[in-house]
């Protein structure tokens, strides 16, 4: 296994360890603007385990991203290892039609310090830094609901009103329960991951995108977009934008 020094080095993270919510804010952001949120290897086929070791290999000796299970799974890897208290939860993601996926849909993380945490690296574009598990605080463009048992990460909209991301409960869940919806996620005609390449990066100003030839830059607000001219260039972009050889 790789070590957390090498973890730290991969995200381009030298501060404090030490397990506080000044720490996590910080881990999270490195994480979330160095390893890219993707979908390659299921293009190609590659069979993606349920399995947290081999998405801290993934990340750290391959310098690749993931999506979900594999970002979250490793993560949450290097939080335990630097001292802090991590729940797995299941999420259900919002559908195009405003209905919710099914359980294990999504793996986000329950982190306890003095007050409970959010945190997530693996949801694409979403929010930077974890969120307090406080219902009905805005945290920025962001605050967590609450329906009986059942949270809800919302998202402002820019006319006032607020967008579900997913929803979730606070069962604590074991990496193996999600195996099944990681292996729809790869195979189904279905999941949006099998219908086209995705490899995204969050930046302090914007984000990043490549969806299949599409290149989609968004700079403090404004988006640009253009087509990139074929495979070559898509590849050239994947090593210089994204540092991922392929």
């Amino acid at each position: 296994m790789p070590t957390v020094a090498s973890y730290l080095e991969r995200i381009g993270y030298s501060g404090s360890t030490e397990p506080t919510a000044e720490t996590l804010r910080a881990l999270q952001r490195a994480h979330l603007f160095t390893v890219p949120f993707e979908n390659l290897d299921i293009g190609l086929k590659r069979v993606i385990p349920c399995d947290e070791q081999a998405a801290v290999r993934k990340i750290v000796e391959l310098r690749r991203g993931g999506f979900c299970y594999e970002m979250n799974g490793a993560f949450a890897w290097l939080l335990r290892e630097l001292g802090y208290q991590v729940t797995l939860l299941s999420a259900r993601v919002t559908r195009p039609d405003g209905t919710l996926g099914p359980e294990y849909d999504h793996l986000t993380l329950l982190v306890d310090l003095e007050e409970p945490w959010l945190a997530d690296v693996g949801f694409g574009d979403s929010f930077v830094e974890p969120l307090r598990l406080t219902p009905g605080v805005e945290q920025g463009p962001y605050r967590i609901a609450e329906e009986g048992d059942v949270l809800r990460v919302e998202k402002l909209n820019a006319d006032g009103s607020w967008k579900l991301e997913y929803a979730f409960t606070l069962r604590a869940r074991d990496l193996p329960e999600f195996a099944e919806m990681c292996r729809y996620h790869q195979t189904s005609p279905e999941s949006h991951f099998t219908r086209k390449r995705i490899c995204t990066l969050a930046r302090p100003d914007g984000r990043i995108t490549l969806a299949d030839l599409k290149w989609i830059e968004t700079r403090a607000g404004k988006r640009e977009e253009r087509t990139l001219s074929g495979e070559e260039e898509w590849r050239e972009v994947l090593r210089r934008e994204f540092g991922v050889r392929w």
